[in-house]
């Protein structure tokens, strides 16, 4: 990866702009919930401005967008505003309040794609509304062939009708051996799998700085940049202030992000003595390597600037 790419050509960001949610399921990773967190109007806005000038696409994730609907709309607005529709706007919800006249607003705002991700035991209502949903969608001529959220490149970038997915939880993926965040590990039901590397698939951190067979893709957890969904220990950058491209540029002169965009959290000590085969029996130990990951971030870099190693003095020794 060459670290003069031009980051403000970007292929996709994720974004969860609010952990504002009507529901408080048990494997939520971010704590979504009638109590989430929440940002301002300004603060969202200020990211749209921050956001790359050239983006294939922006999903829009939570909590629930569409508790905060008012909000949802504004952006959207400010994304029709920015993108003139040349980026593809993608939208999850859990669905429980998407109704025909929510419909016709989020279309009318661009949105070009729908994914109802709740179609599992978790969620409240686990599934119920599938039929009416998609009787709905394809009242509006939204296509439903594509129920996969992993979206290629070949497949995400395509024109067309808007379209509509669903999909969910399961034992084996999003929760698998990723999910040892928020009130997943509070109500004990992630799965302890130190050999599950979400790091090397999409939303995890591979790709994130180009250079893969997989979208470039990073995450905004409400103003936190990072290189993967789960997000790491500590953020890259704050997208309220600064450009998300500059901060994709300082990541990629990190020797530490770059093992990360390869998808292979356990290299990532190697320049500072720490060898894979001790990553591994720490990710053991946490059964899960997410949380080796964090731990690195930890004992090792800077807070204020993760791509940047504490000095040596208090760093980990393997």
């Amino acid at each position: 990866m060459n670290p003069n790419d031009d980051f403000n050509h970007y292929e996709s960001i994720y974004w969860v702009f609010t952990q504002f949610c009507n529901d408080s399921c048990a494997h939520c990773y971010n704590l979504s919930g009638p109590q989430g967190e929440k940002i301002s109007l300004a603060d969202c806005l200020a990211i749209v401005a921050n956001l790359p000038d050239h983006l294939g696409r922006l999903i829009l994730s939570g909590g629930e967008p569409l508790v905060e609907r008012d909000k949802l709309y504004a952006i959207l607005d400010a994304l029709q505003e920015r993108y003139r529709g040349t980026t593809q706007i993608m939208l999850q919800t859990n669905g429980d309040l998407l109704d025909g006249a929510i419909l016709d607003q989020l279309l009318a705002r661009g949105v070009s794609r729908i994914d109802i991700a709740s179609i599992d035991r978790f969620h409240r209502h686990q599934g119920e509304r599938q039929a009416e949903l998609e009787t709905l969608f394809r009242s509006r001529g939204m296509a439903g062939d594509d129920t996969d959220p992993l979206i290629d490149k070949e497949h995400f970038l395509k024109p067309g009708a808007a379209s509509y997915g669903f999909w969910g939880a399961t034992e084996s993926m999003w929760l698998g051996g990723n999910w040892a965040r928020g009130r997943a590990m509070a109500t004990d039901v992630w799965l302890r799998d130190p050999k599950h590397n979400f790091c090397a698939i999409l939303s995890g951190a591979r790709g994130f700085l180009g250079g893969t067979d997989l979208p470039q893709e990073c995450s905004i957890q409400l103003w936190k940049i990072n290189p993967c969904c789960p997000g790491t220990r500590y953020p890259l950058g704050d997208a309220r202030r600064e450009k998300v491209s500059e901060v994709l540029a300082r990541a990629a002169k990190s020797k530490f992000m770059h093992k990360l965009n390869e998808g292979d959290p356990l290299y990532i000590g190697e320049t500072l003595g720490i060898t894979a085969a001790y990553a591994q029996s720490r990710a053991e130990h946490h059964q899960n390597i997410c949380l080796w990951c964090d731990e690195f971030f930890e004992h090792n870099l800077d807070p204020q600037n993760p791509t940047k190693p504490l000095a040596s003095e208090a760093r980990q020794k393997a």
